[in-house]
């Protein structure tokens, strides 16, 4: 996955520096440009001096992606093959996948938008923070594998055969194909741009093909195995298995003022399609169970439901992160921390399968001393801790680019980018407590 990305600026997991908004017609170079936006109006994308405002939200919704990425995955490694209901809660949470891409989609488009570049020097950049990466970890997990394979060890040529298998399918380890697809769109950006600016005024009918796809496509995989047998078990790791959601990230980014507006406006209603969306996507889980599937095929990701079920996460994610970014004040130490959560989250989702085969690897004394299904719950917390652990040592030092997909922080150029952020932001909330002494 890609959606495999950090802030509002265009970054290695899918984030944003606040665009201009592109529900305007492109001119002649493509661009889109900003609307005039009243001086003293704060928009959804515009504050209220008219510039592009940092898509908070955005942060949000990205945190609680990777949170429950790394849900999926500590669920998966430690419930019984019999237990119902943690099965069930992977059902829930194998929307972690689509959100990725439609993130991924969102954000790419909407930083292009604003700062069209020539892909001579776009591609260049993307795939540093994110490729770069992608090879590092997985030479990681491969060569890690290789050096505990007592019937590998040693044999070198068979860690370089592993490891470029690895690279060219995505299986390096298991979460790695969320980039591989990432990059897929990276590269598939002049078309995804072209489809968005050409259809402009028919976006309703290219979302309505999009999802028809989707769902067949979906179908096949999850009811008529047949189908795809000619993908040999790699459907995960194309593009076109994720049609619908990298064009309706596109499109809402196209529509990001009139969409984050209607996020705002329609909040509780978006909410309420969130329990329903949950309820409909556990009442086919049930029924598929009582047809007699296994609970892992139940709630697999690649079916109709999971379609549905992913498109009213990223709405309602992205509602949550809205009433947030609204509430946010700049300096807090609540902000700061979503600040935080959201800069390491690319290097916690790199890092976190690492955690979770150290702590469960042989005999593994955590498995030992807690039971199932508490192990899961327990696993779950270390795995956080530790992810995030490690991810703040390696962004101190000068491997943070490939292991993070972020700048070291010990550089000149990031420190002195961070003292500017903080006069900044002690700049924005100085009115406020002014205000706030006067009263």
């Amino acid at each position: 996955m890609s959606g495999t990305d950090q802030r509002t600026r265009p970054g290695s997991d899918g984030t944003v520096d606040a665009p201009a908004k592109p529900d305007t017609p492109a001119g002649p170079d493509g661009a889109v440009d900003a609307p005039a936006q009243p001086v003293g109006v704060q928009t959804p994308t515009r504050t209220a001096s008219g510039k592009p405002r940092h898509l908070y939200e955005v942060d949000v919704l990205r945190i609680l992606t990777f949170a429950c990425v790394l849900g999926v995955h500590t669920t998966s490694h430690t419930m019984a093959s019999d237990d119902i209901g943690l099965a069930g809660l992977l059902s829930l949470l194998h929307f972690t996948r689509l959100v990725f891409f439609t993130l991924t989609a969102f954000v790419l488009v909407y930083s292009y938008s604003i700062r069209p570049k020539p892909m001579s020097v776009f591609w260049p950049k993307r795939f540093l923070l994110v490729g770069v990466p992608y090879l590092a970890w997985s030479f990681v997990y491969v060569g890690s594998a290789w050096l505990l394979d007592p019937g590998q060890r040693g044999d070198v040529p068979a860690l370089v055969t592993t490891f470029a298998t690895g690279v060219v399918t995505g299986t390096a380890k298991y979460h790695l194909y969320f980039l591989l697809v990432t990059m897929q769109v990276y590269l598939l950006l002049p078309a995804i741009m072209w489809l968005v600016r050409k259809t402009r005024g028919h976006h309703v009918w290219v979302l309505v093909v999009s999802l028809v796809f989707q769902l067949v496509v979906f179908a096949g995989y999850k009811y008529f195995p047949a189908s795809d047998a000619w993908l040999n078990g790699y459907q995960k790791q194309f593009f076109f298995s994720y049609v619908f959601f990298i064009v309706s990230g596109a499109i809402a980014a196209d529509h990001a003022e009139r969409f984050l507006g209607f996020i705002r406006t329609y909040r509780r209603g978006i909410m309420w399609g969130f329990l329903g969306g949950a309820l409909l996507t556990l009442a086919v889980f049930v029924v598929q169970l009582l047809a007699g599937q296994s609970p892992y095929a139940a709630g697999t990701p690649l079916q109709p439901i999971e379609a549905v079920w992913s498109t009213v996460v990223f709405v309602g994610f992205l509602a949550i992160g809205a009433w947030w970014a609204d509430r946010r004040v700049p300096g807090s130490r609540l902000a700061k921390v979503v600040d935080y959560a959201s800069d390491r989250s690319f290097g916690i989702f790199l890092s976190h399968p690492l955690v979770i085969w150290l702590l469960l690897y042989g005999s593994s004394p955590l498995e030992a001393l807690v039971p199932k299904p508490w192990l899961t719950l327990v696993t779950y917390l270390l795995v956080v801790v530790l992810a995030v652990a490690i991810t703040e040592v390696f962004r101190w030092t000068p491997l943070s680019v490939p292991l993070t997909g972020r700048p070291s922080l010990s550089s000149r150029k990031v420190r002195a980018a961070r003292a500017a952020k903080r006069a900044a932001a002690a700049a924005a909330a100085a009115p406020s407590a002014s205000a706030a002494s006067r009263a």
